[in-house]
């Protein structure tokens, strides 16, 4: 497993940055091929070609691993490996002009988060945690941050596509947003978990939001410190259906349960 794990680092870093260069050459000279689903999601040209890159470098150094990605889908290998990738996370904020992107690569073994590799190309920030390991920010340890005032902080908010305007989730994020001096929605996700694992966030609420650009920033968070649970308390690991969670420096764990709940029960 550990040589896997080292020939997986060197395989999803170098791969990351090549397509996170692709992304950043096409920021702003793009064109969006099509829209995809039912509320607005887009793909441009610059997705498919960052994806292109992964998937070319992941195959030929793991021709038998399972790979699921954003763009095309699974790949139809049966393995205990599996690598999750998100080639264009915020690709909204590509197409509007907005520098607030990244490309996510996840690499779980039966089902468990053990590597994470994000990259933000605008900055030029490569994120990078394997478990046990610790995250790191262009080689620099993170640590998530303790704040002494909770109610001072700046947390991030991240729902899925399919949450909508549902009314449990309008309520709890308005609840949210009186609560903590300001309430972030950057539509990029993976960006907001490295910004909690780096300290500049105070904590994170997520509303049923799973998918390719998930458990690299989860394991992010845990590996600079952080408390992953759902939204009964409950730490959370591997993969999840349907995912409520709250993410956030382990002494604050009971302020967050508090604040959620009472936004939840309030309705």
């Amino acid at each position: 497993m550990n040589d896997t794990l080292k020939a997986a680092k060197e395989v999803s870093i170098q791969a990351i940055r090549e397509a996170g260069q692709v992304v950043k050459d096409h920021f702003g000279r793009f064109s969006v091929l099509q829209e995809k689903g039912a509320y607005g999601d887009v793909v441009t040209e610059a997705d498919v070609m960052a994806e292109q890159v992964i998937l070319r470098e992941i195959t030929r150094f793991f021709p038998d691993h399972q790979i699921h990605s954003e763009e095309t889908g699974d790949n139809g290998q049966a393995s205990d490996w599996l690598w999750m990738v998100d080639p264009l996370d915020g690709t909204n904020n590509f197409v509007i002009g907005l520098p607030v992107f990244s490309c996510s690569i996840t690499l779980l073994y039966k089902f468990e988060p053990v590597m994470g590799v994000i990259y933000e190309p605008i900055m030029d920030r490569l994120f990078f945690t394997s478990r046990s390991e610790g995250a790191f920010c262009n080689n620099e340890r993170m640590r998530v941050n303790k704040k002494a005032e909770l109610r001072k902080g700046t947390i991030g908010w991240i729902q899925g596509h399919v949450v909508q305007n549902d009314a449990r989730a309008v309520h709890l994020r308005q609840h949210l947003d009186i609560h903590f001096k300001r309430m972030m929605r950057l539509w990029a996700p993976t960006l907001q978990w490295c910004m909690l694992a780096k300290g500049d966030l105070d904590g994170i609420v997520l509303y049923n939001s799973e998918g390719d650009d998930l458990y690299s920033g989860m394991l992010m968070v845990k590996e600079a410190g952080g408390l992953v649970m759902d939204f009964q308390g409950n730490e959370v690991d591997g993969m999840i259906e349907e995912p409520y969670l709250i993410a956030c420096h382990p002494e604050h764990k009971d302020d967050f349960l508090d604040v959620v709940r009472a936004g939840l029960c309030s309705q």
